[in-house]
């Protein structure tokens, strides 16, 4: 993560809208109704919006900021914040670009989504990814460079997923590298910004200062206390962010039977690729060069029972799948295994050493569990 999967389901039915319909024009003898206004209007316009970007999803989101933070040894901080909030916004881009990218196909399959059913205008979604990106880059921006850096290469590859890729073999692959990259951007956004109020800390300089009145005092401070975290921060997540990555490669390559159903391999493929993620991550994979971190015995329960969490939430639905795969029962496959992306970041935060972290992710499955009993995560 981040910009979302394209999983197919066709998510709960949604109430129809009341129907205007304007007087029928008498003047000349081929005379026509116009077409009837299907656009909602306050709640049911929220809704529809709603369903577009999917917000149920949402709340697997924050964990990659949180769990990048944790993996590149760093505390959250302002960088993080800059992070998660960028991350939002590329994901809900990429939601709503998807339906776009989706309208036709949508309008045979799934009529009631919000584009083919006419409660929200294609241009109307086309307008919301285009803002939510600018939007996502511009926060990322504020924790630096390096973090704009890797914002941009997310934002490409969630649109050239949505435009393209998730048509193509390369589906999964293009889904999974957009996850990993959301996490890395966490880890990139708060070494970054920390680096850059360190810097300000010893020069006595504002951190957003202008190039144009730093001094070459100023410069040299800011270069020198960058150099060490900058080195460790990004390659130490590759582990995790690789890990994250499995995990939607898993769920992604289940996602494309949902509609149709049929597919025995998938799940049975995704399940032992759950199954080995879960005993991978319960051993620990440390960082490139590094020793594993240490864990108090409260840490080393906590990445039991958050590891136990993720494996409950995506193996069973997934073997349910594998033994019936229905397409009622692949889509449960898919949704739990977008939900299971929380306690995977929780265990992840937990296995580097950061159980606190690994807390404040977990926190977020009820709200995810309650939402998305009203609005659907696929």
């Amino acid at each position: 993560m981040t910009g979302a999967p394209r999983l197919l389901g066709a998510g709960p039915q949604a109430p129809a809208a009341p129907v205007r319909v304007p007087p029928i024009s008498l003047s000349g003898a081929g005379g026509t109704a116009p077409a009837p206004d299907r656009r909602p209007g306050g709640r049911a316009r929220l809704r529809a919006w709603a369903e577009l970007l999917r917000v149920s999803a949402l709340f697997t989101v924050p964990g990659d900021a949180l769990a990048g933070a944790a993996a590149a040894g760093l505390r959250p901080g302002r960088g993080t914040a800059l992070a998660v909030g960028a991350s939002l916004c590329l994901y809900e881009a990429g939601m709503a670009l998807n339906d776009w990218a989706d309208r036709e196909e949508d309008a045979v399959d799934r009529p009631h989504r919000p584009i083919p059913s006419g409660r929200i205008a294609p241009g109307a979604a086309l307008a919301a990814a285009g803002t939510l990106t600018a939007a996502g880059l511009a926060l990322a921006a504020r924790a630096g460079r390096p973090a704009l850096a890797v914002a941009s290469g997310l934002a490409a590859t969630v649109w050239a997923y949505d435009l393209h890729l998730k048509h193509t073999k390369l589906g999964p692959a293009a889904m999974a590298a957009a996850r990993a990259l959301d996490l890395l951007l966490g880890a990139t956004a708060t070494a970054t910004a920390r680096t850059a109020d360190a810097a300000a800390a010893v020069t006595g300089a504002p951190a957003a200062s202008p190039p144009a009145v730093r001094t070459a005092t100023t410069v040299t401070a800011r270069t020198a206390a960058a150099r060490p975290v900058r080195a460790q921060a990004p390659a130490a997540a590759f582990p995790a962010a690789l890990a994250l990555g499995a995990h939607t490669y898993a769920v992604t390559a289940v996602s494309r039977h949902e509609a149709q159903g049929g597919s025995t391999a998938a799940p049975l493929t995704a399940l032992a690729g759950v199954a080995a993620l879960g005993a991978a991550v319960l051993r620990g994979l440390p960082s490139p060069g590094e020793p594993p971190r240490p864990r108090d015995a409260t840490g080393g329960l906590l990445l039991t029972a958050f590891t136990g969490a993720y494996l409950r939430t995506s193996a069973i639905p997934l073997l349910h799948a594998a033994l019936n795969p229905s397409p009622p029962l692949t889509q449960r496959a898919v949704g739990g295994g977008i939900r299971a992306m929380i306690p995977l970041q929780a265990a992840l935060a937990a296995r580097a050493g950061a159980p606190l972290n690994g807390l404040a992710v977990m926190g977020l499955v009820p709200l995810a569990r309650t939402l998305a009993r009203k609005v659907s995560p696929t």
